[in-house]
């Protein structure tokens, strides 16, 4: 239930996500020519300096490049402009190699594609892929899979002359006639609900604008509750009644969240019986329920808000059951009456396990499977409720990545999952409860000969400056020598709780193949190792982050994986932070780093409460409107670190629709290093001027900025072919 701020997606969204996402895990990277000369020809544009001074708690600091969050300014859009035009003609040379790669990306990738079906209320719902599309259709099958298909959404018609489409939460009505689903064309993730009825592909004139893009029906199929959010901060603020055939002006306000610390969203329980709304903070939350037959009644609520007490909740029977760190670090499972909810009504199904986090939790009428994290890895337990037996599935490999997936049925033995690994494709189980036999429903088709035997992973640690084991996850091909020649690219993360799991990716085999080695670094400000490895890297303690990625650098260089000559770093957004303070640090540690939409100006966003995500990040980073943390942000927020000293080659990227990470720190944090840096190797910004966080939107278009990563890499490493 955590929400990953930074690199954020609304939970309360339809659960079929097409891992476009993967472009922030890793899926956005991608080259050619000899090693880093100096500066190439082409002048790199030089933004123009205005002396702006910012104070805060009596301490006064000058931002020379302010002036670059002027959105509308014509002058700031020809800068970026005239970065882009400097990035296309210093990787001019690579072009040609970009275009090999694009090909050969998407050739691994099977363009007729179908996601596996699943059950619900009567239809088995599924996505599927046309050749050479970029956008899914999603569409429905009833009673029985061999029956006749129902498009109930064509992306590749609806995005059609858009430079930018993605499609929200798609919902559909109790009786199977309507659905709810939400629109982004402009890529800051505010989306407009539309509705449709399915039997004739009639779009209603019912249009909400600026909601979260999801929305949860009542039981009388004409009532649905969504989410609406502030224009300009887009934090998610406000539940909203809409009755079908009514203007949106005359929507009912349900429930207004007042302290800005706290987002909002509304859903409907796996059982279809409650409506809940859940309002969370990073410290803490608090979730309301109504009977989905009762659209017209009082929301209650399940337990108030305390400080420190997180908390989330599902339906099963006559009973919620609630997952919650009250008196539990790692989390726990309670339950309690639907008629008494409060805390002091909750009784233990679950205890909390000092070396066990508990992440999420599916019930069954006979079975109860939890997902949980021992040592960095994923697992799931299953448990029988008549005699309270268990065991573990066993998923036969070092480092992978698992979870729950679809499972929309209570009365069922069979439990739905997904698995991948550094070498595994992604695949979806069905585990039988009762018999303990797997079924492997659908692994990725990896086109071009892809052979796992080909690739060797390991999982190893590194010791951190306190002494703290920090886990490695890495791969390479099989006959990689570790003599310290080989080029390797390091990822990182490391924030708002977020695993960085080892799963697969088929483009990162073109580095693979090119004798690189991918590792992920599992540092501390995730939660790989409990709670308290998140802990561990967030607010006063958020420096863990930063010197457990170099501790993971410098054991990669002593076991003699790669070189300082061949080290390369990767993170986006929370993980863009991550890499302007290592370059900051240990600059010389690194040949090349990719930073993608990085959020690099620490101090003047939080301090600044009309930008997005900043209130709702208090507990998260701290609140630099207090001395204690506004020295401690200042003291490593990147853009405010930058020195006259030599920095590695950097490629940056920025979407200037960007919701999460606004375009300008990206772009001022260039502008400085350019100003200030004392060596030649090349700085790129790259801004999409028509995308946002996750970058240009379509599964094939984004794997053009990975052609473009992988080239920014591979040139440098001196790999050609």
């Amino acid at each position: 239930m955590n929400k990953f701020s930074r690199v954020r997606i609304d939970k309360y969204c339809y659960g079929i996500i097409i891992v476009l996402v993967s472009a922030l895990i890793f899926l956005g990277q991608v080259g050619c020519r000899p090693a880093q000369k100096a500066e190439p020809g082409p002048k790199p544009p030089v933004a123009e300096k205005i002396k702006k001074e910012l104070t805060a708690n009596g301490q006064t600091r000058i931002d020379e490049y302010f002036w670059l969050r002027e959105r509308e300014n014509p002058k700031v859009l020809d800068y970026l402009k005239a970065e882009n035009d400097y990035e296309k003609a210093v990787m001019k040379h690579t072009e040609p190699f970009q275009d090999a790669l694009y090909k050969e990306i998407i050739g691994r990738i099977k363009q007729t594609d179908l996601s596996v079906p699943y059950k619900d209320n009567g239809y088995f719902y599924y996505t599927r892929f046309e050749e050479a599309k970029d956008y899914p259709l999603y569409c429905r099958k009833k009673g029985k899979l061999d029956a006749a298909e129902e498009v109930l959404l064509n992306g590749p018609l609806m995005a059609e002359g858009k430079s930018f489409f993605s499609i929200g939460g798609l919902s559909v009505s109790p009786d199977n006639k309507l659905c709810a689903y939400g629109v982004d064309t402009v890529s800051r993730r505010k989306y407009t609900l539309y509705f449709k009825i399915l039997a004739t592909g009639q779009v209603l004139p019912d249009e909400i604008a600026t909601t979260t893009g999801s929305a949860a029906w009542a039981s009388d199929n004409k009532t649905v509750f969504y989410t609406v959010k502030d224009d300009t901060t887009l934090r998610s603020y406000k539940i909203m009644q809409h009755v079908l055939g009514t203007p949106a002006s005359a929507d009912a306000e349900i429930y207004m969240e007042k302290d800005e610390t706290y987002d909002v969203g509304v859903y409907l329980s796996r059982s279809k019986k409650y409506l809940i709304i859940d309002s969370g903070s990073t410290l803490s939350d608090e979730s309301r329920f109504l009977e989905a037959n009762n659209p017209n009644g009082k929301f209650k609520v399940i337990q108030p808000r305390q400080k420190d007490l997180k908390y989330s909740v599902e339906h099963f029977k006559d009973k919620f059951f609630i997952m919650t760190n009250d008196q539990a670090k790692n989390f726990r499972l309670m339950a309690t009456p639907v008629t008494k909810t409060t805390k002091d009504n909750w009784t233990e199904v679950i205890p909390h396990r000092a070396d066990v986090l508990l992440e999420d939790f599916a019930i069954f009428n006979n079975f109860l499977v939890l997902h949980e994290r021992k040592m960095g890895l994923p697992q799931l337990r299953i448990l029988t409720w008549a005699d309270k037996s268990e065991h573990y599935l066993d998923f036969g490999e070092a480092t992978y990545a698992a979870g729950l997936s679809t499972n929309p049925e209570f009365d069922t033995d069979v439990v739905r999952y997904r698995y991948a690994s550094l070498t595994t494709p992604n695949s979806t189980f069905d585990y039988n409860m009762k018999s303990k036999q797997k079924t492997l429903l659908k692994q990725e088709e990896v086109l071009g000969g892809f052979d796992p035997k080909n690739y060797h992973a390991e999982r190893l640690y590194a010791v951190a400056k306190d002494g703290v084991q920090v886990p490695i996850s890495l791969v390479y091909r099989v006959g990689f020598e570790k003599n310290g020649q080989g080029p390797c690219l390091l990822y990182g993360y490391g924030s708002y709780g977020a695993s960085s799991d080892p799963g697969f990716s088929s483009a990162r085999l073109s580095l693979l193949d090119r004798g690189f080695v991918y590792a992920i670094a599992h540092i501390r400000g995730g939660q790989e190792m409990g709670r308290w490895w998140y802990e561990d890297g967030k607010l006063l303690k958020k420096k863990n982050t930063f010197t457990d990625f170099i501790a993971c650098s410098e054991y990669l260089i002593a076991q003699k994986f790669t070189r300082p000559e061949k080290l390369f770093a990767m993170g986006g957004s929370a993980g863009g932070l991550l890499m302007g303070a290592v370059v900051n640090i240990r600059p010389d540690l690194f040949k090349g780093v990719v930073a993608s939409v990085p959020w690099v100006d620490v101090v003047t966003t939080m301090l600044d409460s009309s930008v997005p995500l900043t209130t709702s990040e208090y507990d998260e980073w701290g609140n630099p409107n207090t001395k204690e943390y506004y020295d401690y942000m200042l003291s490593y927020s990147p853009y405010d670190n930058v020195e006259k000293k030599a920095y590695p080659a950097m490629l940056v990227t920025t979407g200037l629709q960007d919701s999460q990470v606004q375009y300008w720190e990206p772009a001022k944090w260039v502008a400085k290093l350019r100003a200030m840096k004392t060596d030649k190797n090349i700085l790129l910004l790259v801004a999409n001027m028509e995308a946002g966080h996750g970058g240009a939107s379509g599964r094939f278009r984004r794997l053009k900025e990975t052609a473009l990563q992988f080239s920014f890499m591979l040139d440098l490493a001196g790999i050609t072919k």
